[in-house]
């Protein structure tokens, strides 16, 4: 099972506010590529496809692709605000080792 925070899922619920027609949730999902061999992607849909896994998280849908659960499975989702800037942060236990810019990752 994947987490997202409350702060987090905020974040997402304002931006989704902002489009125009609003999306019935969000896709988080695991792609091939990067330095490291997968990378996180997060997404807007309309609806979910239909072998996925359905969150709700405050009223947050979020959809989960099969393939995807085996790489996010107790995986947390974070907004973090630094000085640096901001931005989602994934905590995932299962990953092994990240590339140097920590977008891509290896399990």
């Amino acid at each position: 099972m994947i987490q997202i925070t409350e702060k987090a899922a905020g974040k997402v619920k304002e931006i989704m506010s902002s489009q125009d027609p609003a999306p019935a949730g969000l896709r988080i999902s695991v792609v091939g590529g990067g330095c490291s061999g997968f990378s996180y992607s997060m997404a807007f849909e309309n609806q979910p496809n239909m072998l996925d896994k359905t969150y709700d998280y405050n009223g947050l849908k979020v959809f989960v692709d099969q393939a995807s659960l085996l790489y996010l499975d107790g995986a947390e989702v974070d907004f973090v605000e630094t000085l640096e800037g901001s931005g989602f942060k994934f905590n995932n236990p299962q990953v092994k080792s990240t590339c140097g810019c920590g977008s891509s990752f290896q399990v």
